[in-house]
């Protein structure tokens, strides 16, 4: 039995915990807050410990806090640092490389420069390998996770025939529950994403990916529309949508006219979140012209990560098989079960 601790409770730390407290191998110590607002009364009618900074406990008074994040600390096993972008760097430098801890990181975070939490960018259909006893992992964020799960059976099945990738990520402005959040209405450019770059440092720094950003005004996923470019030997489109049948976390839909109508299924059937964890292909949008195959396919935003956080954890604190951490994840999360009832529902009419 291992201990963790979940440093943060908004989008990513409010979901990871859901799931966390049901695997049998995992001891909750529980969750860090650093303001006293309505998440932490969330937080404690659902029954989890809340650790706030020492420093800052007289401000939580008014809660029943079970003590100090420093102390839920010392006593973990492995921390998944959930906190907002760029603060998981200073975390690893005031609490968790002091205490020697494994320790995961999010999105937005970084892997370059002198502010890196990690050397190593997390895609388990990429290099789960890479992570296995690893101390220090981040990540990757939705779209980045997402990419890799259509990215990495394209290029197992079709090799150097591919080549290049264009990518454009049509982003969601916010999540769901960011309900103070406003959904401005633009279309915002986004300079110099960071998105192919990231993907870039497990996919391969050569690989031929180019990729460009643009935000709308939804909460209802990403959308990303990926033109594959072929040397030789180019697919049929059936081709093309068959090797991701058996594919983990990837359902190929034909009958969904938007992410809306996804999200409310997933809400009707009672997905924890509304989330369905996985990539969804929109297969009636994907053509073939010339030497060019474009798919679109929906990126379920932060629930994506939430799985790929519990296999990371497994290879760094169990030092498990993919094999066996694919299983184990599976027994948790359903999500075969899930793209079974997407495919169903959204098939050929």
């Amino acid at each position: 039995m291992k201990k963790v601790f979940i440093n943060g409770y908004g989008s990513i730390g409010s979901r990871i915990i859901q799931f966390i407290k049901d695997d049998p191998e995992i001891e909750l110590v529980g969750i860090g807050k650093y303001s006293p607002d309505s998440k932490v009364r969330d937080a404690l009618d659902r029954g989890y410990k809340v650790y706030v900074p020492e420093k800052n406990q007289n401000a939580f008074s008014d809660f029943s806090i079970a003590g100090n994040i420093e102390s839920a600390l010392d006593e973990s096993d492995l921390v998944i640092d959930a906190s907002p972008g760029g603060t998981g760097f200073k975390n690893k430098k005031l609490f968790y490389e002091p205490r020697n801890i494994f320790s995961i990181y999010q999105g937005g975070e970084t892997i370059d420069g002198e502010n890196a939490v990690s050397d190593i960018l997390f895609n388990s259909r990429v290099n789960y390998n890479d992570a296995v006893g690893k101390k220090h992992v981040m990540q990757g964020s939705c779209n980045v996770t997402g990419m890799g799960r259509i990215l990495e059976p394209l290029r197992k099945n079709f090799g150097s025939s591919i080549k290049r990738f264009d990518v454009t990520l049509v982003r969601r402005w916010a999540d769901i529950e960011q309900t103070d959040k406003d959904v401005t209405d633009t279309i915002e450019l986004t300079q110099s994403p960071h998105h192919g770059e990231d993907v870039k440092s497990y996919f391969g720094k050569d690989s031929p990916l180019f990729v460009r950003a643009i935000k709308v005004p939804t909460r209802q996923m990403h959308l990303h529309i990926m033109d594959i470019r072929f040397n030789d030997n180019i697919p049929s489109v059936d081709e093309l949508h068959d090797i991701f049948k058996n594919e983990y976390g990837v359902a190929t839909l034909w009958a969904a006219k938007g992410t809306k109508d996804i999200r409310d299924f997933a809400e009707k059937l009672d997905f924890s979140f509304k989330d369905t964890n996985m990539i969804h292909i929109h297969a009636n949008m994907t053509q073939k012209i010339d030497d060019t195959i474009q798919i679109m396919y929906s990126d379920d935003q932060t629930g994506i990560v939430i799985p790929e956080n519990h296999m990371l954890m497994q290879a760094m604190l169990f030092e498990k098989s993919y094999e066996d951490a694919a299983k184990h994840t599976e027994k948790l999360f359903n999500m075969s079960k899930k793209k079974e009832l997407l495919e169903s529902n959204f098939g050929k009419n």
